[in-house]
This record gives structure tokens, sequence and C-alpha cells, in this order.
């Protein structure tokens, strides 16, 4: 199948495709005569294992080692959780910081008249003038 339909069939827009393709995440398609990129149901099923992945926050370089793990029939199923573990730490600091941004932005909103006035500590806030 060509670049259009494996995007079609995986969820994952062209663009991405070929960017995976330049950075190594999945291997550089085989050209057809003309010059098409010509993919697989098992590359398809790769960049849908991607996806998912993507869909779940891992970074790129979490993803690499999935893919990695996943193609390998050897692997440990503790290496797997190990990168699952680590990146559900990096979920929960995200969420920390988010929470404390919400509480912040809160705080300021209810602080703030949201009248006529140009006085407004959220502005302060911004501007460094609380």
């Amino acid at each position: 199948m060509n670049i259009g339909e494996a995007a079609r069939e995986s969820g994952v827009n062209a663009k991405m495709i070929r960017y995976y393709e330049r950075t190594g995440l999945v291997p550089v398609a085989q050209r057809s005569e003309n010059g098409y990129r010509v993919y697989s149901e098992p590359d398809v099923h790769t960049l849908r294992f991607i996806k998912r992945a993507r869909d779940l926050g891992f970074s790129v370089a979490q993803i690499e080692q999935l893919v990695q793990l996943w193609q390998d029939q050897d692997r440990s199923s503790a290496e797997v959780k190990r990168v699952a573990l680590e990146h559900i730490r990096e979920l929960q600091q995200k969420i920390t910081e988010l929470e404390a941004m919400k509480r912040t932005l809160e705080h300021l909103a209810e602080h703030c008249h949201g009248d006529h006035r140009p006085e407004c500590p959220i502005i302060d806030d911004l501007a460094g003038s609380l």
C-alpha cells in the first residue's frame, strides 16, 4: 500500500510516517518502480503500535525502546514495565505541575474583578508586578 493508505489504515498521518522513517523509529519503506513508498501490513501494525504509544504520551525515545522490546521475542517483561513505570512517574510530575498552575490561575482569577477597570492581578502576575 502507498503512504496515504498506510496513513489511513494506521491513523498516523503521512508527515509523521516520513518523520518516523527519518528518525529510524520505523524502517525506511521499500520503493516501487515509480519511487513511491510501499508499506506492508506489518509496517502498518508497527505504525498502529507507535500511535497507541503516542496516545498514551510516551516520548519518541520511550517508543523506540518499546518498539525494540515488542519486536524482541526474548524480551523481559520487567524491562517493558520499567519503561511504563518511568513514564507514569513523568506523568505524575506533569499532573502535579498542572495542578499547581491551575491553583495559581484560580487564585488570580478569583481576585480579578473582571470589570471595566484596568487593574488585574492576572496581568500583574504575568508582568512580574506582584
